[in-house]
């Protein structure tokens, strides 16, 4: 951060000071010796709050100031709004270097990640913003998961943020047979910033250390530091012996820092706008037409067995275009048919909530099924419960099978097998039982 002030000018016949000009990152030229310097213990003081920026313009007559403030948030690229606010120091060790030629020689790379990344960076950069966190943290998606909504990796991490099933439950994301919100935008960004702000606060301030404990754990961040002041030596990140993963996970983030700073490569725009807008779910929905809401799907990959609706969050993603065509889709959704889903006949001592646990759902989504309005049921009356009839199937693990081979014969993709099945690695074993879930065709 550096920091100028601009004294009277007697000539021009006015006096003026601007104190604490902010030169984020990207919009002024620092000395050498100031893009030279090497910090790996960034402190609270380290991160510039999201604030305007005051630049000089030559005097002239439709300007009667001489101060411009440039808003990130006024920018017409959500790339340009994060390049306005990079805060970290710059590093030139080996691996950040390493990392940096890694992305250059990758020239479609960012092609990829913006396509991926259009339908959510605005919003988890708003996020970042209201809660005064460092920008550089929305660049975390763009490494942990190339911002791939349904990434899902061998230590059973899932989403845009990689969040374990142990922090998801921490953080209070809903995760259930129908629904990972590991897998949503919002259940998910809120959960790893909160993660990330514990983190920061745990190791005093250091944003490396954070990040890294983010990664690995904070009990190995915490005990490489102690060996190291134990021993004498520095405590900077660079200099803590840990998994190798995580020695090259920090260096991606200021890699992608360095590169979007210094525009190394392109950075295809991102429409500094809203893209997305959330709509209440005050119940389970069912999507008869899977066609024309494909893209349900996509903003909401957390619904484990699209097209049901189902056990999720107290809202749904849409395109900002969309909300009025969906709640006009609401009011007209039409009786499910008994051929689609799984029916059941009330037997004498049944309740909603014993069928609910028996079936795994929830007596919500029964009575939204079946349109009641109280909890009374008779034996002798049939049910019909929002479960795909016939779409639940048990494959057995055959020689020669693999993951990759099952989710194409059944045209699912492998993170949903592995999702569906809790498995943490490609491996499988003849005579496993796999379950699958098939979309029902309406």
């Amino acid at each position: 951060m550096s920091y100028r002030d601009f004294h009277s000018n007697n000539t021009l016949g006015f006096s003026w000071v601007l104190c604490a000009v902010f030169w984020l990152s990207g919009c002024v030229t620092t000395s050498t010796d100031e893009q030279d310097v090497v910090s790996n213990d960034i402190d609270n003081n380290s991160v510039v709050p999201v604030k305007p920026v005051l630049e000089v313009v030559p005097d002239s007559e439709e300007a009667n100031s001489k101060l411009v403030q440039l808003d990130p948030a006024n920018t017409d690229d959500v790339w340009e709004r994060i390049r306005m606010q990079l805060s970290f120091p710059a590093s030139e060790h080996e691996r950040v270097e390493k990392r940096i030629q890694w992305y250059a020689n990758q020239p479609n790379y960012m092609n990829v990640i913006s396509r991926r990344a259009d339908p959510f960076l605005y919003y988890i950069v708003t996020e970042i913003e209201r809660r005064n966190l460092p920008v550089e943290l929305a660049l975390v998606p763009l490494f942990e998961s190339d911002f791939n909504t349904t990434a899902y990796s061998d230590k059973r991490a899932s989403g845009l943020w990689q969040l374990t099933p142990l922090i998801a439950k921490h953080y209070g994301v809903k995760v259930n047979s129908w629904y990972d919100g590991r897998l949503d935008i919002v259940e998910s960004t809120n959960a790893a910033l909160d993660f990330l702000t514990y983190l920061h606060k745990r190791f005093d301030g250091n944003w490396l250390h954070a990040i890294a404990a983010y990664n690995t754990g904070e009990g190995r961040v915490a005990n490489a530091i102690r060996r190291n002041k134990r021993a004498g030596k520095s405590t900077d990140f660079f200099s803590l012996r840990l998994p190798r993963e995580t020695r090259d996970f920090v260096p991606k983030l200021l890699a992608a820092a360095h590169i979007l700073k210094h525009s190394t490569i392109e950075f295809p725009q991102i429409a500094n706008q809203p893209v997305i807008t959330l709509a209440p779910m005050n119940s389970g929905v069912i999507i008869d037409n899977t066609s024309d809401w494909k893209e349900i799907a996509t903003l909401n990959p957390g619904y484990r067995r699209f097209p049901a609706l189902l056990s999720g969050p107290e809202h749904i993603v849409l395109r900002t275009d969309k909300t009025e065509d969906w709640q006009d889709y609401l009011v007209s959704l039409p009786e499910m048919p008994d051929s689609q889903w799984k029916t059941y006949r009330i037997k004498r001592g049944d309740s909603l909530s014993v069928i609910a646990k028996n079936f795994d759902v929830s007596v919500a989504d029964i009575r939204a099924f079946n349109q009641l309005t109280h909890s009374r049921i008779r034996a002798g009356d049939t049910l019909i419960l929002p479960i795909l009839a016939e779409q639940q199937i048990e494959y057995k693990v055959q020689s020669g099978d693999s993951l990759w081979l099952i989710a194409r014969n059944f045209n699912v993709t492998v993170n949903k097998l592995k999702q569906w099945n809790g498995l943490a690695q490609n491996h499988l074993n003849i005579g496993d039982t796999l379950t699958i879930f098939l979309e029902a065709n309406p």
